[in-house]
């Protein structure tokens, strides 16, 4: 059986899937970045304009640190 991933119907609900059939169809991966307008400067800008996040807080680390330390 073969899956529709182009059906948008899982985790990327506001973003358009592909198959791997219409992404070969217009030449490969770098040719559909090219007529999608995705290519590796697009998301360098992207990632350079991103807002700098922390995974944790000063205190979710130390308590995390103690966790860990406790379980040992």
């Amino acid at each position: 059986m073969k899956s529709n991933i182009s059906a948008n119907e899982g985790s990327f609900k506001t973003h358009r899937a592909y198959s791997p059939e219409e992404i070969l169809a217009a030449g490969g991966a770098t040719a559909f970045g090219h007529k999608t307008n995705k290519n590796n400067l697009n998301l360098i800008k992207a990632l350079e304009n991103t807002p700098v996040a922390e995974a944790f807080t000063k205190e979710e680390w130390d308590n995390l640190v103690s966790e860990l330390d406790n379980d040992k």
